[in-house]
């Protein structure tokens, strides 16, 4: 059978559309989710997009986090559910409190839309099973509000619990502490990251380059195997 993944709209979201396509080149069914809904469709696994849900008033991802169908993702999410949020889904995750610390404004105040190049650091993911710890990647970036921070605790937690999933190479684009550019929840499978692998999955279009297709294809092998 098909697997199941959702993708989440909020209004002010971008990428869901994008997502879903690299969904479906993943090989698994898309399924639209509308925000103000509680019922998930019976999906395997949610992607929450990137975007810039509710205009990012108060703070990025702060509205959203409280959106009907979010109470449905953290309490599923909790019980095992694969999430991934990219960038402004990031925000919503750490927004929920399902993964820890904070997306704050980037370092030099400004937008910033470059392809970017990243390490993984964890294999041991949901969403990142297809690739090798130590693999060099490249996709593209685009934030305003993209700087990871957390206090020294628990910084100092996510390094020793192997929980950085990625990090920045070769520049550190928004400041973001320790390079990370992505990190995941103590169970594996929840992930949050900057950067946006949905714009890589297609050779000649977009970067040219498919490096960011093993999330997706990643999430299928979990799926079969569980």
């Amino acid at each position: 059978m098909t697997a199941r993944i959702g993708v989440v709209t909020f209004p002010g979201t971008l990428d869901d559309r994008d997502t879903q396509r690299a969904v479906r080149l993943a090989g698994a069914e898309a399924v639209p989710l509308w925000h103000r809904d509680k019922d998930l469709k019976q999906v395997d696994a949610v992607v929450l997009p990137g975007g810039f849900s509710y205009g990012d008033y108060l703070r990025a991802g702060a509205i959203s986090r409280f959106s009907p169908l979010m109470g449905t993702i953290i309490d599923q999410a909790k019980a095992g559910m694969p999430v991934l949020g990219i960038c402004n889904g990031f925000q919503v995750l750490t927004e929920s409190h399902l993964l820890p610390g904070a997306m704050l404004r980037n370092n030099h105040l400004h937008f910033i839309c470059r392809d970017q190049k990243l390490r993984v650091e964890s294999d041991r993911t949901a969403w990142t099973a297809d690739y090798v710890a130590g693999q060099e990647i490249s996709i593209p970036l685009k934030n305003i509000d993209g700087r990871y921070v957390a206090d020294e605790r628990t910084l100092d937690m996510l390094e020793a619990e192997g929980r950085v999933a990625f990090r920045y190479l070769d520049v550190n684009p928004n400041g973001s502490l320790r390079d990370i550019a992505g990190i995941t929840n103590e169970a594996g499978n929840v992930v949050g990251l900057m950067p946006h692998p949905e714009h890589a999955v297609e050779p000649g279009i977009g970067t040219g380059r498919t490096d960011g297709l093993g999330f997706f294809t990643s999430i299928l092998k979990k799926l079969v195997n569980v």
